[in-house]
């Protein structure tokens, strides 16, 4: 049973709140309200202990009264806001008679047994008893009492990166699976070789079947002329099918989304013909679409042409692969040395593997496991702790709560009851943030900031310590789960940050099914789901709509909708979308991506009415203005306008937005009114464009300001002082972007780089657009100070080498791009310099000429250059020292062959590649001329730029 199904975590502070002198109760009914905590309390403790207990072992009469105590808690704090807020009263606040008249009547709407409405004492007296009725029903059950634990902060688990790789080479062991699938692709005489070969990939979730096709497309999709991997699941839409693989193809034309599915299947087929291509449709679940998407691949492509498909359906493989030619690919569980191998890794962080008194149990466990790499990764998470590993006698009681059925007959519900033991696993917060998941359809890509900020605005997040950022809990909150794998993170293009989750199909099952099960979330996704049979909805999830299922393509019913605290609203669904004045105690509504504009009863100022909302999502809407009815949502958090380029001004009604936290706008055409330091709650402030001394100045009184992005069209000197001035004062930033829109030439901010001493507390520093004339003073100062400075991206206009020394002691950079103009000779990046570098760029007008040493950048895995071609022709530093960066996986160079002949520019490339070649990573490189040599020039042709003479 879980306890986060229920509002009592919000509701108890409430009720305090309550007792607050400002409301000047009488002694008796503070008691009363006291009591009333009291009890409230009791059942948060009752509720805890039912919480760790999983649902299938509750005794039903239990389970029935956890809901009771839920439904209570809900309605309950629904009444105390509207209190609060004063929902039926716009006018001046009410005196504190009136207030609690206000109570009163709010109050009998929710406990009808109420007899008197206009006596406190007599309302905190009615709802003592209802709540006491609910308390006596649990007296039959008793739970081992539990102590819950306050999670300390958490980062991400340094072995994770290394897991994913690792269940990549398992999954597709060089020599077994991915040979045998390459082998599959590549087999036949020398005329079927040249036809279109479909191979499928079955077997049941958790197997690795993506991981392992992902595997093999990285490595053969350079042998063809074009590729795509596009995933499917549930419920999907062959037209978004086609659209994402002509995206993927590199058709971007706007109007894509407007052509039926004829002539999407005549676009795609257009595209393909006389190529031969690689395409991956990625876990097909019904038969019947792949007869739509297999219209689009003709037979007649004889260039030797290869399609995949993965499903967990036999008969759908079976469909997939219905001529003699094609092949099907049985997934097969891992072997017992790779299941060890992957089991250990997560657990032992030492080369020597198992120790000896672990040896049995772990095989034991690995048993149940039956080789799913899904469930080796889930149990193996329960094993650890803080990065130490349990005792044994931890491992043997898992083991034994671990049904046999696996081993004699795997299923699908078996995985789900080993995935449940992680489940239960977690902390109660925890639990509830994972199950708010499956508000998201299959395979989305779930927006990490988005996603923390949307539960602290459900409350999810609690700061037990004053002066604590709840987003920063809330990102520990994500991290655990990363670390827990019961999410998969996924990771920017640098591969150094991660910027957003996917939830796996096996746990999204699970979550699902628990969701439902406590009517946490309502989906609506196109099943033919219904309503009808559910209460008091509290969640819902609008993800799809499919006219042939008979589901409904008109607004829902407002009575449906009068409890709904949390409303998801994905593309397909908007039509079901309520009206906003039926959403009375909504806390989160995020319709990002949603074209509302097309349906005429989303009313804009309508908005204005939901008092309770915490959270507004409108990026991507197509909105042009933002309502002046916004400024009366006065306990607003999150303010999302992103993607519309259309807004032009924010009305000066958010500058009335005390609570809120963080406000996103379309980068560079949003202008603000005065007023910006009013929002002394503001902790993320992202596109904002500025011209005025006096905004800039206002962003001084933002003292907990975590987060800026700011663009300029002009910096004067007056304006780069003012923001010197009050970015100084900014004692919590760490993450400063600065952007200058137009074009070349860039102008210096040198008033920044010497006058401005950043705080300890500083992650990130980016610089778009503008240069220093020398390296910032708070760099070449103390780089140890600035300990926590991961990302830098920074253009100067000479750069030495004693600016990469200083840069090389930043103790923290994980990316680094540095621009240059000119450079100063030769540049060597020395032993020891850059000791936690992932990501590496440099270069800008000016090539640069480097050499990396040996014992350099020991973990840069991604390098990208503009180099000079003579740097490359001198002795020994024909790979750059490419060789000695132990960690690399890409490199990408641009050479610049200014000034050298074309046969020399050749040479230093094959020198280069050569190299690349023999580096024991085998990384993925791309290696370019700048500008390209042409078809017909001549090796002793020079390149000159225009503005040299020969």
């Amino acid at each position: 049973m879980n306890l986060v199904t229920g509002a009592m975590g919000s509701l108890l502070p409430k009720l305090a709140e309550l007792l607050k002198e400002e409301y000047k109760l009488p002694k008796s009914v503070k008691e009363g309200v006291r009591s009333l905590e009291k009890e409230m309390k009791s059942m948060h403790a009752a509720l805890r202990k039912v919480a760790e207990v999983p649902r299938d072992q509750l005794d039903e009469q239990v389970r029935l009264w956890a809901g009771e105590v839920r439904e209570l808690s809900f309605d309950m704090e629904d009444v105390v806001d509207k209190f609060l807020v004063r929902v039926d009263d716009d006018s001046e606040p009410a005196t504190n008679t009136n207030k609690l008249k206000l109570l009163i009547e709010k109050m009998a709407n929710f406990f009808p047994k109420l007899k008197t409405r206009h006596q406190i004492a007599d309302a905190i007296k009615d709802i003592n008893k209802q709540v006491q009725e609910v308390a006596n029903r649990r007296g039959r059950y008793t739970v081992e009492n539990i102590v819950a634990r306050i999670a300390p902060a958490t980062t991400i688990d340094p072995r994770l990166k290394a897991l994913y790789t690792e269940v990549t080479q398992l999954v597709g062991i060089a020599g077994k699976r991915d040979q045998e699938l390459m082998n599959l692709l590549s087999e036949g005489d020398s005329v079927s070789t040249k036809k279109l070969k479909i191979v499928s990939v079955v077997g049941f979730g958790g197997l690795g079947k993506t991981t392992l096709v992902k595997t093999v497309y990285d490595k053969i999709k350079g042998g063809f002329d074009c590729s795509a991997f596009v995933p499917v699941g549930r419920n999907a839409d062959a037209n978004k099918v086609f659209i994402d693989i002509l995206l993927d193809l590199g058709m971007y034309e706007s109007h894509l989304t407007m052509l039926d599915e004829r002539q999407l299947i005549n676009k795609l087929r257009e595209r393909l013909e006389n190529k031969r291509y690689l395409i991956v449709i990625d876990d097909i679940w019904d038969e019947k679409l792949w007869e739509i998407i297999n219209l689009a691949f003709s037979r007649s492509n004889n260039f030797g042409s290869r399609l995949i498909t993965t499903t967990r359906i036999v008969s759908v493989s079976k469909v997939c692969c219905s001529s003699i030619d094609h092949s099907i690919y049985q997934m097969k569980p891992l072997s017992d040395d790779d299941s060890k191998t992957l089991f250990h890794k997560r657990i032992f962080s030492q080369e020597s593997g198992c120790p000896l008194e672990f040896e049995e149990v772990s095989t034991d466990i690995l048993k149940k496991c039956g080789g799913v790499p899904l469930a080796i990764i889930t149990i193996a998470s329960l094993l650890t702790s803080d990065l130490k590993v349990k005792p044994k006698d931890e491992w043997r009681a898992l083991l034994k709560s671990i049904g046999r059925g696996l081993t004699e007959d795997p299923s699908v519900e078996e995985m789900l009851r080993i995935l449940s033991f992680s489940y239960y696993d977690l902390p109660s917060h925890l639990r509830t943030c994972l199950l708010y998941l499956s508000m998201f359809p299959e395979d989305y890509f779930i927006i990490k900031d988005q996603v923390i900020r949307m539960w602290i605005a459900e409350s999810f997040v609690q700061c037990e310590k004053a002066g604590s950022s709840l987003f920063e809990i809330g990102e520990t909150y994500f991290n655990e789960l990363v670390n827990r794998n019961m999410i998969q993170p996924v990771y920017d293009y640098m591969g150094t940050e991660i910027e957003a989750c996917r939830v796996h199909d096996m746990v999204l099952d699970l979550i699902s099914s628990l969701s439902r099960e406590d009517n946490f979330v309502t989906i609506l996704n196109g099943t033919g789901d219904s309503m009808s049979s559910q209460s008091n909805i509290r969640r819902m999830s609008l993800q799809n709509v499919r006219k042939e299922e008979g589901c409904q393509a008109t607004p829902l019913e407002s009575v449906s909708t009068l409890q709904v605290r949390s409303i998801t609203t994905f593309k397909p669904a908007i039509g079901l979308m309520p009206p906003f004045l039926s959403l009375v105690v909504l806390r989160v509504l995020d319709l990002n991506g949603c074209d509302i504009g097309e349906h005429n009863h989303l009313i804009l100022q309508d908005l204005g009415s939901l008092l309770h909302l915490r959270y507004l999502g409108l990026a991507g809407t197509g909105i042009s203005v933002v309502p002046e009815e916004v400024g009366k949502l006065q306990f607003l958090q999150v303010l999302d306008l992103s993607g519309n380029h259309r807004i032009k001004e924010l009305t000066s009604a958010v500058m009335k937005l005390k609570r809120l936290m963080c406000l996103l706008i379309e980068y560079g055409y949003a202008w603000l009114p005065d007023g910006l330091g009013n929002l002394t709650s503001m902790e993320v402030l992202r596109d904002i464009t500025v011209d005025s001394i006096s905004t800039v100045k206002e962003l001084g009184n933002m003292k907990r300001l975590r987060k800026l992005e700011i663009w300029f069209d002009n910096l004067s000197l007056e304006l780069e002082e003012a923001f010197v001035e009050s970015i100084g004062k900014l004692s919590n930033i760490q993450s400063l972007e600065i952007f200058r829109r137009g074009t070349l030439p860039m102008e210096s901010i040198d008033i920044l780089g010497e006058c401005w001493v950043p705080p300890g507390s500083l992650q990130e520093f980016v610089a778009i657009n503008i240069k220093f004339s020398t390296l910032p003073a708070w760099i070449r100062r103390n780089p140890s100070h600035l300990s926590k400075l991961s990302k830098l991206v920074i253009c100067v206009d000479r750069v030495g080498q004693e600016y990469v020394e200083f840069l090389g002691r930043l103790p923290a950079l994980r990316s680094l791009f540095l621009g240059s103009f000119r450079q100063s000779g030769p540049l060597l990046v020395v032993a020891g310099g850059f000791p936690c570098l992932t990501s590496f760029e440099w270069g800008y007008q000016s090539p640069c000429e480097i050499v990396f040493q040996a014992g350099a950048m020991p973990k840069a895995e991604r390098v990208v250059l503009d180099i000079g071609v003579r740097v490359t022709n001198e002795e020994a530093a024909g790979d750059l020292g490419m060789g000695n960066l132990p960690s690399l996986r890409y490199v990408r160079v641009a050479l610049n062959r200014k000034r050298v002949t074309v046969g020399q520019a050749k040479q230093a490339k094959a020198a280069l590649e050569k190299a690349l070649c023999a580096h024991p990573n085998s990384p993925t490189f791309r290696i370019f001329f700048c500008p390209d040599i042409r078809v017909d020039a001549r090796d002793d042709d020079v390149y000159f730029p225009d503005d040299e003479s020969e």
